[in-house]
């Protein structure tokens, strides 16, 4: 057994499925301290099987887009362990598929709000105690392919996205020599809460062989493939790694879209 994370205190928010409760067990299997954030109940489900594995993990059911909550995770934190580590903003929503004609501006702040500002305040409350502490830390935000270039994911959702990758930057600059590091992972395609029905549907029809064709692996991901990628983020194995966006999606951003051609035809 591996303890890439022990000693440290890590918070997650979305960890009520998906992405964010994959990492959670896996950080807690690494040695991790955790304090868990989801808007959902689900959160104590997450806490509880961290729980049950042999980890340390409380749950807080919060709004990541709100900035009393995400202060209060890492009051949380500190009050219960005595200091943060690590810090993975993972809490998004999708905004659905409309177009920019039919989105409304309610919906667009609200993407925003979520998947935008969530990240922004864990930058400035978590980054705050990792200074101040003078310990160092890393700082991992769930950005999106959708974020690297369109056809991913819908404008709002996209726009937000490419957001946090820009925050990623930025951020890891404004935290210039305190060796607090700020990442952003771009997940591809990926069985999580948000795309289930996608994920049902195709099941239910018997076409799930065909999600996630277009990249070059020629299928989707599972949610513990992008903890693997968070934890060597939040570990000290990534010490030379910061203000990068990391994809993770199969190889579908390493090229633009196409219809796949046999051997010796033409690409239109």
């Amino acid at each position: 057994m591996t303890t890439r994370l022990a000693g440290k205190v890590a918070i997650i928010t979305g960890a009520g499925s998906g992405i964010g409760r994959a990492t959670a067990l896996l950080f807690a299997s690494e040695g991790a301290k955790l304090v868990l954030g989801d808007k959902t109940e689900a959160v104590h489900a997450t806490a509880a099987s961290v729980v049950a594995a042999g980890g340390v993990a409380s749950a807080v059911q919060m709004d990541a887009g709100i900035e009393a909550d995400v202060a209060g995770l890492v009051a949380t934190a500190l009050a219960q362990h005595g200091q943060l580590d690590v810090a993975f903003a993972n809490a998004g929503i999708g905004g659905g598929i409309a177009g920019i004609f039919e989105l409304t501006p309610e919906l667009w702040t609200e993407v925003l709000r979520v998947n935008l500002i969530g990240p922004w305040l864990m930058v400035k409350h978590a980054g705050r105690a990792m200074v101040d502490a003078g310990r160092g830390g890393s700082i991992i935000c769930t950005a999106s392919v959708a974020g690297i270039r369109s056809g991913a994911g819908g404008p709002a959702y996209s726009a937000s996205k490419a957001g946090v990758i820009n925050l990623a930057q930025v951020a890891a600059q404004q935290l210039c020599e305190s060796n607090v590091r700020v990442n952003a992972i771009c997940p591809g395609l990926t069985e999580t809460g948000m795309t289930q029905r996608v994920f049902d549907y195709a099941k239910e029809k018997g076409v799930q062989a065909k999600l996630g064709r277009l990249n070059p692996l020629r299928r989707a991901a599972q949610p513990s493939e992008l903890a693997q990628v968070a934890l060597f983020l939040a570990s000290d194995q990534s010490s030379y790694v910061n203000g990068q966006a990391i994809a993770v999606d199969g190889g579908l951003s390493s090229s633009h879209p196409v219809t796949r051609q046999l051997p010796g035809q033409t690409a239109v």
